[in-house]
């Protein structure tokens, strides 16, 4: 039996894991989760998950009406609130699905008590991968990733790494694949939101439609599998059913080809990497009659470049791409700017401040400094409307 801490528990990924652990009551029991915001869900969560002991809110005023509801359970509130969660409540692993920035310093946390980690939130990796690098090897923690594309590279090469030529990390080239940036210049929230292929969150639906999800991911499989970069390729593959390819020395390819449901990749990471039974639809051979795969131009998606870019200079790099871009999507969502404003902006305070921004040794409360002046510098850009 497997305790699990659930971090974003009324997210995408957090909604289907809490369905896993229904489902197989017999490996996973929940001790604690956070719902930020959304405390309509805490009672259909309690409900069906007796053994949680603390639960974490966004607000101290929701914090305290809960403390009176529900006096047998540990109740915090805001970021404190989700390391108390790993501090107080024991457990065998806590399952990151928070979004942004703010998932990085749970994961840092976690690993410095040498826990294992189930990781959705990428941005912990693409901005602390240095820090995280260091405390796995001191600490002796241990990441499993969730993302779809890392779980298939990790399917296909295991461990070794020494004889992978290139890894290839698939992209179904979102809502807007083919069309131009004229085409795109006036796109709307709904329509960026409708993904052909995944049901995600808002803030990840609208990086795959710019293609900054795929940066991202290129960044964390280098981190999670000492990959240089020279060696992650991206492939556009609208049917998404190959979720990433190997080429090996021998020149020989394996491909992880699956169902496009989160579900596999969150099993596959409690499991800690081990397949198991996943209650999903079934593929089979009539259901793939031809798999079509794009040459990636990376010149179509600026954003990928940076991203490459903030890869090969590290430190504070990756912080300012992930800073900027939180404060751009979410702008965008909040129609105060357009879609194709979303590269501008990023594009714009990545040059501005890469060669400038250095803060000195990496450490946590520095990433924190400087992913909140570059969140500062970001939204002051956008309100000065100079887009």
């Amino acid at each position: 039996m497997m305790d699990l801490i659930l971090l974003g528990a009324s997210g995408s990924i957090g909604s289907q894991t809490l369905e896993i652990i229904e489902e197989e009551q017999d490996n996973f029991r929940l001790v604690a989760f956070s719902v930020g915001n959304r405390v309509d869900k805490i009672n259909e969560i309690l409900d069906k998950h007796p053994s949680v002991k603390a639960i974490s809110v966004k607000e101290k005023a929701k914090c305290l009406e809960l403390k009176k509801k529900y006096p047998h359970i540990e109740v915090y509130y805001g970021d404190e609130g989700l390391l108390r969660l790993i501090e107080t409540v024991k457990a065998n692993m806590v399952v990151n699905a928070l979004v942004g920035f703010v998932g990085l310093a749970s994961t840092v946390h976690a690993l410095k008590k040498g826990m294992e980690v189930a990781l959705a939130n990428k941005e912990a990796i693409v901005v602390g991968g240095e820090l995280i690098e260091d405390l796995l090897k001191k600490k002796g923690g241990k990441i499993y990733p969730i993302d779809s594309e890392h779980v298939a590279l990790s399917k296909c090469f295991g461990n070794d790494c020494s004889i992978v030529k290139e890894a290839y990390i698939t992209a179904s080239g979102g809502p807007f694949l083919g069309k131009s940036e004229k085409e795109t210049e006036n796109v709307t929230v709904e329509e960026a939101l409708a993904h052909p292929n995944w049901k995600m969150g808002a803030k990840i639906t609208i990086d795959s439609a710019t293609m900054m999800n795929k940066g991202f991911e290129v960044i964390e499989a280098s981190y999670l599998f000492n990959l240089p970069s020279e060696k992650i390729k991206i492939v556009i593959h609208p049917e998404s059913k190959v979720h990433a390819a190997v080429r090996f020395i021998d020149e020989a390819f394996i491909f992880d080809l699956g169902p496009a449901d989160m579900k596999v990749p969150i099993s596959y990471a409690l499991h800690r990497a081990n397949r198991v039974n996943v209650k999903t639809d079934a593929l089979s051979f009539k259901d793939i009659p031809a798999l079509h795969f794009i040459p990636f131009e990376i010149e179509k998606y600026p954003l990928v470049g940076l991203a490459y870019d903030a890869l090969g200079r590290k430190k504070y790099a990756p912080t300012i791409l992930n800073a900027a871009n939180e404060i751009a999507v979410y702008a965008f969502l909040n129609k105060k700017i357009g879609f194709n404003d979303i590269t501008r902006v990023v594009t714009h305070i990545y040059n501005e401040f890469v060669d400038t921004l250095d803060l000195g040794k990496i450490s946590l409360n520095k990433l924190i400094e400087a992913d909140k002046l570059i969140r500062e510098k970001t939204a002051k850009f956008i309100e000065g409307g100079k887009v």
